[in-house]
């Protein structure tokens, strides 16, 4: 049975994270030796062996058959995450090259960039769970295209602008277009389309009947709209992690990964996890509870608009990953997201 977390005293943190960061570095199991030269402790090899053992006992280390050595298990590295990581500020020029690669006036654009750049910093998968779109408008107008067929143009709380085509029972002139916007943007520009369905049911009834056929098929589509996303999650670099050994050597595992990439729905559950959080959240493994992921470790961020939570970024690597440069990079590409977003 894996012992008690407090059972690890100072000498057995020393030696766990020498052998986290030596396999994280080489890939190849850790022995004493290395433990005894780079742990910086006097011990001798027998006493190095014994921390050795008892640090597998309770399930911190493995030993492949293979080798002497030890290798982390997945309770390792998060006891290693949890209290013996020091992270690694990103530099001053770092984050500027970042800023500068977020500045786009299109938050699909956005999106995108955030998520090439995790992948590229990382040389792992980024991905990036793409805001929801809040359900209401900015700003509304109507463009007759024919007697029947108006354009309505829509100006999402976030500046993007979606188009939808509305098929009417009759012809509406120019002017009658224009009242019919200036009603919605004066009166419910800001408003979710459930909260204005609640609050024009008793208005629209005194407008004339046309006009108010046309108001109640303009929130039927912008509602629409609204609830529809062209890509829930954006992921960037997976072909990445066919150039990473631990994962690359098992092309069975590889394949759900793939497979998990491609049908999205169970990584958009680990990004509502982290949705739903503060700060930097990081799965190890079948911490994730996604079997594909396994072998995999998540870093993921949430970043808002206005205060307010709307979406996550991640990178998906193998366990073996440098969590001290990769947990600074999901946090700072959160926080310059955040930002861009909030400057349109």
């Amino acid at each position: 049975m894996p012992g008690d977390l407090t059972n690890i005293n100072e000498r057995a943190q020393i030696l766990l994270k020498t052998l986290v960061e030596r396999y994280i570095a080489d890939g190849q199991p850790v022995g004493s030796r290395a433990l005894s030269k780079y742990s910086g402790l006097d011990l001798s090899p027998a006493s190095i062996r014994n921390v050795m053992a008892d640090l597998e006992e309770m399930g911190f280390i493995a030993s492949p058959h293979t080798s002497a050595g030890r290798v982390p298990t997945a309770r390792g590295y998060r006891f290693f995450v949890d209290t013996l990581l020091k992270i690694k500020p990103l530099a001053t020029i770092e984050i500027s090259q970042l800023e500068g690669q977020l500045h786009v006036d299109n938050t699909q654009k956005l999106v995108t960039s955030a998520s090439h750049i995790l992948s590229d910093l990382t040389r792992f998968a980024g991905v990036v769970m793409t805001p929801r779109r809040s359900a209401g408008f900015r700003h509304i107008e109507f463009l007759q295209l024919s007697e029947t067929r108006i354009l309505l143009i829509l100006v999402t709380p976030e500046g993007d602008v979606q188009n939808r085509i509305i098929f009417t029972e009759k012809s509406y002139t120019p002017a009658e277009l224009v009242e019919a916007a200036n009603i919605l943007n004066q009166n419910y520009a800001g408003m979710t389309f459930d909260e204005i369905r609640k609050r024009v049911h008793e208005e629209l009834r005194k407008l004339r009947e046309d006009m108010s056929q046309l108001m109640t098929a303009a929130l039927d589509a912008g509602s629409q709209a609204a609830s529809e996303s062209a890509d829930e999650v954006v992921i960037s670099g997976e072909h990445n992690l066919l150039d990473v050994q631990d994962l690359s050597s098992n092309m069975a595992n590889l394949r759900k990964l793939f497979d998990l990439f491609e049908h999205k729905t169970g990584l958009l559950q680990i990004l509502d996890i982290s949705n739903r959080a503060h700060g930097v959240q990081i799965f190890i493994g079948g911490e994730s509870g996604l079997v594909p992921l396994d072998e995999c470790s998540v870093v993921t961020a949430p970043y808002e608009v206005d205060g307010q939570i709307v979406g996550t970024v991640g990178v998906i690597g193998p366990t073996r990953m440098a969590y001290e440069r990769v947990i600074p990079i999901v946090d700072i590409t959160a926080k310059l997201l955040s930002s861009a977003l909030a400057q349109r």
